[in-house]
């Protein structure tokens, strides 16, 4: 299983989640089945609707774990198949580990600033 997390740092498992998805400098992708992770600066910083969650689903994510994101853009990755768990938090590894102890859940999360300027 692939799970994309955005995170503020390129720190490995221990990489801060990002408060809003669109706009992490990168982007966590851990294999569950290697228990790897690759840190991935964000090619799309500045994008247009549906462009991040396409280049998601191009890296054959499963899940994607955000703190805070649009319903837009979570139409977008339903569309493409892919679970979406909001309000975490923590590092990658708190994450990942919450995920394998099946301890994760979609809560509901308003961020805090506005960037919807696509």
């Amino acid at each position: 299983m692939k799970i994309a997390i955005p995170v503020k740092e390129n720190r490995g498992w221990d990489s801060s989640i990002c408060e809003h998805f669109g706009h992490a400098p990168y982007f966590a992708f851990v294999d569950t089945d290697t228990d790897t992770v690759d840190v991935i600066a964000n090619p799309l910083m500045e994008h247009g609707p549906g462009e991040l969650p396409q280049w998601i689903a191009s890296q054959n994510c499963h899940i994607l774990v955000v703190r805070g994101i649009g319903g837009k853009a979570i139409g977008y990755f339903n569309e493409f198949g892919i679970q979406v768990y909001r309000g975490a938090s923590g590092t990658v590894k708190d994450i990942v580990e919450a995920i394998k102890m099946g301890h994760i859940a979609d809560i509901p999360y308003e961020v805090s600033e506005k960037f919807h300027r696509h």
